[in-house]
């Protein structure tokens, strides 16, 4: 089976923050928008959101015939699948659910509609078993939070997902913008959460330990190491890191101080205690500032550093354009 469908109508499941995130990149990408929640007032909620992301999604750049009008909404899920030719889910992260659901968009999809999930860490092997007909078209494409501003899409397939659909998605998100990667294989949390999570446990161990405030741990990584993985990641520091000797140099130099250092990095437990601790630190570096004036912060600042990759030919990804 190949996935060379032209896609000009996606359908959202699940309009939560991500759902609602994605729903309103692909408004601003150019295409019709499909979108379904069984929630009280999800539709409106998703419009509101769709609507004060807007502003952000036009300096960004819109495609030709991108428009909120484009967007639309049905509590009926065989209804919002009628036209779809791409699926983009987001429903709650439980195995039981996905899988249920699965069962009825396989049943209901025609066969060369990809469908992709956004869990961030329910492997796709276990999800797909769900899909009785046509197991081969479901993949995680997940993305990190906000998708209609950050583009990292990671693609992981399961036992059963055809490599043409991998493909396909791949050349999809790429389309419209989004620096996809490919895993090799299944991990749980995927990539991108375990490396948060490995650095958000130390985090809490330096706090706990009244090594340092909230407020200072996020200074020392939002204005030191940060500010680098905005530009390169990992291994390309390591590499910049050696000098004129490279990443070879890199690890003749550091390899042995840095493995040493592995050994004192903490594994917190998060008690109610030690939860506590955390949240009233976290409190004190709020201040009188409301989760909103802090989005609003946070979203401002991602579209600058935007901007200025988008200038960078080593670092933008393809022009943005409308998946033919």
């Amino acid at each position: 089976m190949t996935y060379n469908k032209p896609i000009h109508s996606i359908t959202v499941v699940g309009t939560g923050v991500i759902g609602a995130s994605w729903a309103a990149l692909y408004l601003a990408k150019g295409f019709k928008v499909v979108a379904t929640d069984p929630a009280p007032n999800a539709e409106a909620a998703l419009r509101k959101f769709v609507q004060d992301a807007w502003p952000a999604l036009e300096q960004l750049g819109l495609t030709p015939g991108a428009s909120q009008a484009n967007l639309s909404f049905t509590a009926d899920l065989d209804e919002a699948l009628a036209e779809a030719d791409f699926v983009q889910e987001n429903g709650p992260e439980r195995l039981d659910f996905k899988r249920k659901l699965y069962g009825q968009l396989d049943a209901l999809l025609p066969r060369d509609v990809i469908i992709a999930s956004s869990s961030s860490g329910l492997p796709m092997s276990q999800i797909q078993v769900g899909a009785a007909f046509h197991p081969e078209r479901c993949i995680i494409g997940h993305p990190f939070n906000p998708p209609h501003l950050i583009p990292l899409v990671e693609l992981v397939g399961g036992t059963k997902t055809s490599p043409d659909a991998i493909r396909r998605a791949d050349e999809f998100y790429t389309a419209i913008g989004r620096r996809t990667v490919r895993l090799n294989k299944e991990m749980p949390g995927h990539v991108a959460n375990r490396l948060q999570g490995a650095l958000a446990r130390e985090v809490y161990y330096l706090v706990t330990e009244g090594v340092l405030s909230a407020a200072d741990v996020d200074t020392a990584l939002s204005w030191g190491p940060g500010l680098r993985w905005g530009l390169m990641g990992n291994m390309m520091l390591n590499h910049l890191g050696g000098g004129p000797g490279g990443i070879e140099h890199f690890f003749e130099q550091f390899a042995g101080p840095m493995t040493t250092s592995w050994k004192s990095l903490g594994s917190p437990e998060l008690t109610p205690e030690v939860q506590r601790r955390l949240i009233d630190s976290v409190h004190e570096e709020v201040g009188s500032r409301t989760i909103a004036e802090l989005e609003a912060e946070r979203d401002a600042l991602l579209i600058g550093l935007l901007e200025l990759r988008a200038g960078h030919p080593q670092t933008v990804a393809s022009p943005d354009a409308k998946a033919a």
